[in-house]
């Protein structure tokens, strides 16, 4: 049975509405939280493990993938010890040079389904897909129509998930919501739901290409919808923020986030990701400082 079936439609109607007061307040209690010395250490490393290192311009060269590629792979050249990130995110025609250089060793991810907008035919949207993945990737980050979703077309919406999920194969799907677009809090819970519903294998916040992007309130909730998801379905999906995220101290107010509202079987890059590009610069060097006792100069880290 296709389309946003009876059953989905309960389920999205059932679901309460946002406080969005009381998100917010929620958001920015836990957002005041600090990590000090070892817990810092580990949440450095942690979040560093959970970078999607990404480039999405249309300036994108095959060097500038290649050398971004070894980043991510090898973050600091300097520290045999410095995790790898998570995952290398770029458009579909760059997944072969980024296959090239990490090998089986990272994550490779694409952005598919007429990314950023989401405003093309559903045969092109799968050819995208399957381009990405015949290429290398083994995660698709696809967008919703929004305008659909907004005008109540939930069938359009949720059809779609399931169709680039399936021409997808094995990579794993991430859905992105485009929460700025959204309008309301509801919104961005039931737009979570039902990709979650339709077989997301994580709900991400953001494309980065519209403001706002990830923002502390919406994260907390997706991980609430994830987590309840859980409860009811026994499946757990990840959650992605993604834009906007660019200091070391913004990355551990979403570790909190996460361990509070989720709980820590979703602190693994398995389970939860940033979108990001110069987050990780940051993130090294206060990894620096945590090891040397002071800050390194600003050549430390390459430019992406």
């Amino acid at each position: 049975m296709t389309g946003a079936t009876a059953s989905l439609r309960r389920t999205l109607d059932g679901l309460p509405g946002v406080d969005a007061v009381g998100l917010e307040a929620r958001a920015a209690s836990l957002g005041t939280r600090s990590i000090k010395t070892t817990a810092k250490q580990w949440a450095i490393d942690l979040a560093i493990s959970m970078v999607d290192l990404t480039t999405l311009e249309g300036a994108d060269t095959p060097g500038k993938v290649r050398a971004l590629s070894a980043k991510a792979l090898n973050p600091d050249p300097t520290d045999p010890s410095c995790p790898s990130a998570a995952a290398v995110c770029v458009y579909p025609d760059m997944v072969a040079t980024v296959r090239e250089v990490v090998g089986d060793r990272l994550h490779v991810a694409a952005v598919a389904t007429a990314f950023p907008s989401g405003r093309a035919a559903l045969d092109i949207k799968l050819a995208d897909t399957q381009d990405a993945v015949e290429a290398g990737a083994d995660e698709v980050d696809m967008v919703i129509d929004r305008g659909a979703f907004l005008a109540g077309n939930l069938d359009k919406v949720h059809d779609e998930i399931v169709a680039v999920k399936e021409a997808a194969g094995t990579a794993h799907l991430k859905v992105i919501l485009e929460t700025g677009e959204l309008q309301t809090y509801d919104n961005v819970r039931r737009a979570s739901w039902l990709a979650m519903e339709a077989g997301a294998d994580f709900i991400k916040t953001s494309t980065g290409k519209i403001q706002p992007a990830a923002t502390l309130p919406v994260t907390l909730l997706m991980l609430e919808a994830v987590r309840d998801h859980r409860i009811a379905t026994g499946r757990q999906v990840g959650v992605k923020p993604a834009g906007g995220i660019r200091t070391s101290k913004d990355a551990i107010r979403y570790l909190v986030v996460v361990n509070e509202i989720a709980g820590e079987d979703w602190l693994s890059p398995d389970w939860f990701r940033f979108g990001a590009s110069s987050l990780l610069n940051d993130l090294l060097l206060q990894r620096q400082k945590m090891i040397t006792g002071h800050y390194s100069g600003p050549d430390y880290v390459t430019l992406d």
